[in-house]
């Protein structure tokens, strides 16, 4: 997990790079003294040059790029902080205490690997991204989450001593995006704000544990959580660099009364636009 969120991390500093490298474009000066009109057409941008009595003149003419985009991708990485509403309450009832977690050590991680839009304009953007996203819950409590039984149950482990103990759940997940952007400034950055809903498929639910008894080990299952999620999100940032949160309106598990209304909250950075 760490060496994907390190090379999700990587590849999209180096994707922000290189998109800025082509868009870039340069302008030269020829010999004063002459009536030459030059135009140097580069990517999307088509440049200008006059020359008259001996004053030079640069004329950049941009033209917005609009239409379909599609393609595969690793971009929007989202690195932030996982927060359990329970009924409304950032306090979790005694019915959840059980999952009573480190804040500072729950976390939300998630990129995207497929998008696909269409450009309207030069300022606005509608598209859809394939994301993969993880919400990993630093549980407290010396306890096993214990799998296949008719409703989320747990049991304490008086024989095992944990230094870590960590409940996720993995998904597949659908964001629909309508992006505003600003113009450039005078760095050749833009301010960028997206909103939308969101849909998601879980892939799998995890409990690891680290003990000095057995060290460390890992259990897959479903855990009750939901295997349908939507919510909304939005973000906000300038260049490749942002802040996002989202919501679910959906409870974060199913056929497990206890926990009705418990829902998920995210917040925290956005690395690529």
């Amino acid at each position: 997990m760490k060496r994907l969120i390190i090379t999700a991390i990587f590849c999209g500093m180096l994707g922000s790079v290189f998109a800025q490298q082509n868009t870039s474009a340069t302008t030269s000066a020829s010999n004063p003294g002459t009536s030459d009109t030059i135009i140097i057409k580069h990517k999307n941008k088509t440049h200008t040059w006059y020359n008259r009595s001996y004053k030079d003149s640069v004329k950049t003419e941009t033209k917005p790029k609009t239409g379909f985009s599609i393609g595969l991708t690793l971009d929007d990485f989202h690195l932030g902080f996982a927060t359990l509403v329970d009924n409304g309450s950032f306090t979790l009832s005694p019915k959840n205490d059980f999952l009573n977690y480190s804040q500072a050590k729950t976390s939300y991680v998630g990129f995207s690997v497929f998008k696909f839009g269409y450009r309207f304009t030069d300022n606005f953007k509608i598209y859809m991204t394939a994301d993969f996203d993880w919400t990993l819950i630093r549980l407290q409590k010396n306890i096993d989450i214990v799998p296949d039984v008719p409703t989320l149950t747990y049991v304490v482990n008086t024989t095992n001593h944990y230094s870590k103990n960590r409940f996720s759940s993995n998904y597949l997940v659908l964001p629909l995006a309508f992006d505003f952007r600003s113009s450039p400034d005078k760095h050749n950055t833009r301010f960028h704000f997206a909103a939308g809903p969101e849909v998601g498929f879980l892939i799998d639910g995890m409990q690891k544990q680290i003990s000095s008894e057995h060290g460390k080990t890992k259990n897959f299952n479903d855990f009750h959580f939901t295997r349908f999620e939507y919510g909304g999100f939005a973000k906000i940032g300038y260049g490749s660099f942002g802040i996002f949160t989202k919501y679910f309106f959906n409870d974060m598990f199913v056929n497990t009364p206890d926990q009705k209304g418990l829902k998920n909250f995210n917040f925290g950075l956005q690395f690529g636009f």
